[in-house]
């Protein structure tokens, strides 16, 4: 079908209206019962898989770089969890590597890498499971399609975080080469910037080519990434606000606080990934509604014009 600029809807009220709608029905979809199960399950296995990966990724730029340089990178997105449990964790991790023979290091790297594709297998199976169950799929993957799938997905992710993440350190030398402060930059020179890229990009094809057997529309896809990414950063944002100002798990938790608080950080990570995919299955329905009324109101014209030229 053709698209016309005459077709085209420029009140902002309908615009805003069908925003307020898919954001709606995109949570209302997200509060099915069983989402909180794969929730927990994607929290579970991210938790056992993050640390193997990240000693994984150590192991990895070493063989570049010396430790301390891999740990300076690794630390610059190590800003993004909030501070104080999440951020203490992966601080002593870094340090620990940094400092460790490079021997000892290659070997964690090696044991490390079937501790975290086992866990993130795991975890993206229950990741994929999650975003079957919020797009509503009928017909999903065999057992050995969606294992297939699940692994597909976690070697792209890790992919894709040392893809990102080594671009960012590339900008970082090239800056520092040239000898080009970085405050005239800031928005390239920002982790939350490479972040951000990353997360959109993983997410969108996420949701186009994983979340159901018949790929999303791009419009669908993207928006559901951008969706999920923003409110990936906002959850690092206002959870470092939260924890700092209006709670105190220390008092309850102890010395596990920061496992305590990089799980609440995580899980709303993961619904928020799950409310990315809820708006682009309702933007998906919408849009099919849409074109199923204008292929109507097509046919009718068709039927009308026809009726004319018999008369």
């Amino acid at each position: 079908m053709d698209w016309r600029w005459a077709d085209f809807d420029y009140d902002p009220t309908h615009w805003l209206a069908a925003v307020v709608r898919v954001a709606g029905r995109s949570w209302r979809r997200t509060q099915n019962r069983n989402a909180a199960l794969y929730v927990g399950g994607v929290c579970f296995y991210g938790m056992l898989a993050v640390f193997p990966a990240l000693a994984l990724l150590i192991g990895l730029y070493s063989l570049l770089f010396t430790p301390a340089e891999a740990q300076h990178q690794a630390e610059a997105f190590a800003h993004l969890l909030p501070p104080g449990g999440p951020q203490a964790l992966f601080t002593q991790e870094l340090s620990r590597l940094a400092h460790a023979p490079i021997r000892v290091v290659s070997v964690q790297s090696f044991l490390a890498a079937f501790l975290a594709f086992y866990a993130a297998h795991r975890g993206v199976k229950a990741l994929i499971a999650g975003l079957n169950l919020i797009h509503g799929e009928p017909r999903p993957r065999g057992l050995i399609g969606f294992n297939v799938l699940a692994l597909a997905v976690a070697i792209g992710g890790f992919a894709l975080v040392l893809l990102i993440s080594s671009i960012f350190l590339t900008v970082r030398v090239a800056y520092i080469t040239l000898e080009l402060p970085p405050s005239e930059h800031p928005v390239v020179f920002s982790e939350w910037t490479w972040a951000g890229l990353g997360l959109v990009i993983g997410w969108t094809l996420s949701y186009r080519y994983v979340m159901a057997s018949k790929p999303l529309p791009w419009r669908a896809a993207l928006a559901g990434g951008a969706t999920a990414s923003a409110l990936n950063i906002a959850s690092s944002w206002f959870g470092a606000i939260y924890l700092q100002q209006f709670t105190h798990f220390g008092a309850t938790y102890g010395s596990v606080t920061g496992v305590v608080v990089f799980l609440v950080w995580l899980s709303w990570n993961v619904n928020s990934v799950f409310y990315g995919g809820a708006v682009a299955t309702e933007i998906e329905i919408l849009a099919s509604r849409r074109s199923a009324a204008q292929q109507q109101l097509l046919r009718e014209r068709a039927r009308m014009a026809s009726s004319r030229s018999g008369s």
